[in-house]
């Protein structure tokens, strides 16, 4: 894709890290990475060598939600929230989902342009998220200010939006308790796990986590699966001409594009990896976004092709930890999507604002996307 020659997705460094160095350890950091597709699901999927659990004595919250817990107490706290994600209550939510992006789109018309991340694919996720908790959306700008900072590159940054959203949510919490309503906040206050209640911590953790974890990656996987469709004309024709396409594209974006490119996990005992010895307590990159253009798993990788099939890429991420939110993202996707190209067939990137990506390692996310509708 012409846009990528200026090293948005650094798909040649993943390619000279796969064949010359899969496995490798930063100097001065101890930071071990790792590259391939075999080795990434190896590490994902083995949390016995590999864990995710956070530091037991943090503040952080994060530290304290799903996304850093082991077995037993990851499959206690998934089966709590995954009731409200599962096929049925994501299916029933697409009349709501149509309803925004109907919404949102029908502001851009007005204007016969957009920023393609602020007026669609960022209000879009917020706002269905933001509804399940049962936050107010008077505060969208906010959520999206706290979400990019807390997958951004700035320490400073991180730790602000954290003492906020703690704020935040602590309040609603506490709110919830006296004045229950029917909504997820509300439930994870009443859950009782082996008859105890969750943690404060574990509450907030668990809000910041589904608020950014709904928002950030979805709001990633529109943009760029607008990015292909602009920068591909084969598959523009190809969508418009079958809607039906649509959910292959999103899983060649999930795939191509990466919007999670890593995650990381601690060494819980010495093991040993394509020859490399590492140590317990050391600290592991796993590159998705590499082991998603591994050649021995995928034919042209380079290629972004909507047939793909089968499609087994690592975007969603794998085993336990595979994302409780994929339903929703792809419904997201493929209703944001098909609404686009159904309404602005011929919309275009404006190619007179250079693509800038956001300062984050973790994701991939552009900063603006300027759209023009017609």
């Amino acid at each position: 894709m012409e846009w990528n020659e200026n090293g948005l997705l650094p798909l040649d460094w993943f390619k000279q890290m796969r064949n010359g160095s899969p496995v490798v350890q930063s100097e001065g950091t101890g930071l071990w990475s790792v590259f391939k597709y075999e080795d990434v699901k190896y590490v994902f999927t083995n949390y016995d060598i590999f864990s995710s659990q956070g530091s037991p004595s943090s503040e952080d919250p994060l530290e304290s939600s799903i996304l850093r817990q082991d077995p037993p107490k990851h499959r206690q706290l998934r089966k709590l929230v995954s009731q409200a994600f599962t096929p049925r209550v994501v299916e029933s939510l697409a009349p709501k989902i149509q309803a925004i992006t109907d919404a949102l789109l029908d502001e851009a018309e007005q204007r016969d342009r957009m920023d393609a991340i602020a007026d669609l694919a960022s209000p879009l996720p917020i706002t269905v998220i933001a509804e399940m908790l049962g936050v107010s959306m008077e505060h969208r700008e906010k959520f999206k200010e706290w979400s990019d900072a807390l997958v951004g590159d700035h320490p400073e940054a991180y730790y602000a939006c954290q003492r906020e959203m703690s704020a935040y949510f602590a309040d609603i919490a506490e709110d919830r308790r006296r004045h229950p309503q029917d909504d997820l906040i509300t439930k994870l206050v009443q859950a009782r796990i082996e008859n105890e209640h969750l943690t404060d911590l574990e509450i907030i953790g668990f809000c910041i986590l589904l608020l950014v974890a709904g928002n950030e990656t979805t709001t990633n996987l529109i943009a760029s699966a607008m990015l292909a469709v602009d920068s591909l004309p084969e598959v523009r024709s190809q969508l418009l001409e079958d809607p039906g396409l649509i959910p292959g594209a999103i899983e060649e974006t999930f795939r191509y594009f990466s919007p999670v490119q890593l995650m990381f996990r601690h060494v819980k005992q010495d093991t040993e990896l394509r020859g490399q010895k590492l140590k317990q307590g050391q600290f592991v990159h796993i590159w998705m976004a590499s082991a998603n253009h591994d050649e021995e798993v995928f034919e042209h990788p380079e290629q972004f092709d909507i047939h793909r099939n089968p499609n087994p890429h690592l975007g969603l991420g794998s085993g336990i930890h595979y994302c409780l939110g994929s339903q929703l993202a792809r419904m997201e996707s493929k209703i944001a999507i098909e609404t686009l190209l159904r309404r602005f067939p011929d919309f275009r990137r404006d190619r007179s604002a250079a693509l800038v990506r956001q300062e984050s390692t973790m994701m991939f996310a552009l900063k603006e996307l300027p759209v023009i509708l017609k």
